[in-house]
């Protein structure tokens, strides 16, 4: 089996968790909860949850790369994971602490002065899933993407059951006389048992997870802890810097859009309802890059890496192109996994695709800054992506309200994966077709712009649109065998 298609292989297995897991989330979740919350509501969850992914970054520090990089330097890995982990452990208790100690201060900040227990759940969230961080990674660095898989998925599937019976169940004990119910359900307030389920979920992963902790002695290397703090230093940078550039607009919108509070807040709900659509495409990066990072270490010393590099790259973009038009062409099926409420903002979903696709490119392109042990490149290129992302949020979501929050990732993502490709051929020139990689985006784009004809001579008449589509889409296929039939018989050979 070619090491590509071993690649693919284990792309698909993390992709199928991943995807079953945000399907469970479309099916169970975005669904139900566009139906039952109110855009405000909606707006309020999505915006703490902007917060959870900038702590995740502090309380883990960057350490599941770090620990990818030297692990790959050790026969088994054991003193990293041991370092990495007695380091995170004593992250998460400081940050619990001072974090819960301030939860009021917090919470008035935050403009939700009465929901002080909002911060008290998301931070016990962020504590269980950091702490699991590196069991995880070992897993994804041992090659069980299996195990890895199984473990996401019943984290879902937890979380989905315990807001079912919050928002569901208890209500109805409560209504049929069980008294008892009174102690843990509060109808006039479900927006809190979002973040509890969500914790009760994390705490069962972290419970499986735990015994990987006692497979061995567990010992603090400072030697090796002083390597792996400068090496994940810059990572951190570049951690946040990532979630600034794809959460940031959520408080900013909150901020600087013209309405008042309750006004942005209903203009988030809708906005993170059309983003978790594009966020299909993202599903399909996170899965390539599960398996990419451990797979870009482990043939590292390869004397053709950079040709196979290369050649995954160009794979990648493929998939992607498809995964795009995929997307849009079957929009109008995809619409109805979020309530009708909150499908006005559909029209930036196109913007906000070619955004996660600039950045899976980045994610290949940027490849050598951790291999060369260069990270403080990756963090130069993702603080200038972040200001890109906050000035042309506060030039344009005053202007063109949540349009300019698309944009402005686009224009992010772009700049990323220009500097990272224009920086690796100098410290680490990996031969990419770069050439084929614009046609495959140029071409997607077009046979897009194209469809948005079809919408319009076919207004209301779903199943021609649907026909005309696939027809479309086939029509790339055949285009994509035509240029590269050739490439990928090579590739899965």
């Amino acid at each position: 089996m070619s090491l590509i298609k071993k690649l693919a292989g284990e792309t698909v297995i993390y992709g199928l968790s991943n995807i079953l897991s945000r399907l469970l989330n479309f099916v169970f979740l975005t669904f139900y909860l566009t139906r039952i919350f109110e855009q405000q509501e909606y707006g309020i969850v999505s915006e703490f949850y902007v917060y959870i992914a900038l702590l995740m970054v502090f309380f883990t520090f960057r350490m599941e790369t770090t620990f990818f990089r030297f692990a790959s330097k050790e026969k088994e890995g054991n003193k990293a994971f041991s370092t990495a982990s007695i380091f995170i452990l004593g992250l998460t208790l400081m940050f619990t602490s001072v974090l819960l100690l301030n939860a009021q201060a917090i919470a008035n900040y935050l403009q939700y002065p009465e929901q002080v227990n909002y911060v008290f759940w998301f931070v016990f969230i962020v504590a269980a899933d950091a702490l699991a961080a590196i069991p995880f990674a070992r897993l994804r660095l041992e090659n069980k993407p299996l195990k890895f898989a199984a473990i996401k998925l019943l984290n879902v599937l937890v979380n989905i059951f315990f807001i079912f019976f919050f928002l569901e169940i208890a209500p109805r004990m409560l209504e049929a006389g069980w008294g008892a119910v009174e102690n843990i359900y509060d109808e006039n307030d479900k927006i809190k048992y979002v973040f509890i389920a969500n914790f009760l979920a994390s705490a069962t992963v972290l419970l499986i997870l735990l015994p990987s902790y006692f497979k061995q002695k567990l010992n603090f290397d400072i030697d090796l802890w002083k390597k792996m703090l400068w090496y994940a230093l810059p990572l951190l940078v570049v951690g946040f810097a990532a979630i600034i550039n794809q959460l940031i607009n959520i408080p900013m919108m909150k901020a600087y859009l013209p309405g008042d509070l309750s006004e942005n807040l209903k203009t988030i709900g809708v906005y993170s309802a059309s983003y978790k659509l594009a966020i299909l495409m993202s599903l399909f990066i996170q899965a390539f890059n599960y398996a990419a990072e451990p797979f870009f270490f482990r043939e590292a010393d390869r004397k053709d890496a950079k040709e196979i590099y290369a050649k995954v790259a160009l794979a990648f973009n493929m998939v992607a192109s498809l995964v795009f038009l995929g997307i849009l062409f079957y929009i109008d099926l995809i619409k109805y996994f979020v309530g009708p409420n909150f499908r006005s903002a559909l029209d930036v979903v196109p913007v906000l695709l070619l955004a996660f696709w600039f950045l899976g490119l980045y994610y290949n392109f940027s490849i050598w800054y951790k291999l060369k042990d260069k990270t403080n490149f990756g963090a130069y290129i993702s603080v200038v992506g972040a200001a890109i992302t906050i000035g042309l949020n506060l030039l344009l979501i005053p202007k063109i309200g949540y349009f300019g929050a698309a944009w402005s990732a686009l224009a992010c993502y772009g700049f990323m994966a220009f500097a990272g490709y224009l920086l690796g051929r100098k410290y680490y020139p990996i031969p990419y077709d770069i050439k084929r990689i614009i046609l495959y985006i140029l071409a997607a784009v077009f046979i897009y712009w194209i469809s948005t004809f079809v919408n319009i001579y076919f207004e209301g008449k779903l199943l021609w649109n649907l026909v005309l589509k696939t027809i479309l889409l086939a029509g790339f296929l055949f285009f994509v065998y035509l240029i590269d039939g050739r490439n990928i018989r090579q590739l899965l050979k």
